[in-house]
């Protein structure tokens, strides 16, 4: 049976950061939007009014805004290789994130079978962000549940990659977890934990000689 690789983006194949913050970088306001980062992840603030926070502040976003800070990002190391050892073995992988589809959808080109993002406007911006486009944590499951049925797998074929509480719905409905640079919150609750900068080194936690995960 196939198996389907489920990515977190924010933290997780981005290192310490989010990709907020690194669009946000390219238009100097990487301080307002890491305090956004902080007010969401205390829960002062809910996605919707996250994103409509960061929507005003880009309001000069361009394209090259974006495609700079994707290429500048600290991502982790050999992403592309473990897609293309997934991809190799018959296998699937995704990105589920609440950061802009814009970006998100990016990682396709990477080797991902499906990258999926809170909906924004074409940039530069030409219409609001609409709030009901915008994921949650139990979002993530809903597209994890989409993905599953597109591919012909189920959720006991799933292995999710996370680092924060955006990732605990879908942490607790499949059978292959792993905290990557988390907190005990997510650790707690993950088959397994990885801290460091490699993407391959994570995935070894599930990878066996067979190239098979246990369960």
């Amino acid at each position: 049976m196939a198996r389907l690789h489920l990515f977190d983006l924010d933290g997780t194949l981005l290192h310490g950061t989010s990709a907020p913050v690194q669009i946000s970088r390219q238009l100097g306001l990487e301080a307002e939007t890491v305090a956004l980062d902080q007010a969401i992840g205390a829960g002062l603030i809910g996605p919707p009014e996250y994103a409509q926070q960061v929507y005003a502040l880009w309001a000069s976003l361009t394209e090259a805004h974006v495609a700079a800070a994707f290429e500048g990002a600290p991502w982790l190391a050999r992403i592309r290789e473990v897609w293309a050892e997934i991809r190799g073995q018959g296998d699937y992988c995704a990105v589920v994130s609440l950061s802009p589809s814009f970006f998100v959808e990016r990682l396709t080109g990477w080797g991902a079978h499906a990258a999926y993002g809170s909906r924004f406007p074409a940039v530069p911006f030409a219409e609001p962000v609409d709030p009901a486009g915008v994921l949650s944590a139990a979002a993530k499951v809903l597209i994890a549940d989409r993905l599953c049925e597109q591919f012909g797998v189920t959720r006991a074929d799933c292995i999710a990659y996370g680092d924060s509480s955006s990732d605990k719905d879908l942490f607790a409905v499949v059978p292959v977890s792993v905290a990557v640079n988390a907190d005990h919150h997510l650790t707690d609750i993950s088959t397994h934990s990885y801290d460091g900068m490699d993407l391959w080194e994570a995935y070894e936690l599930v990878r066996t000689p067979g190239n098979r995960v246990d369960r």
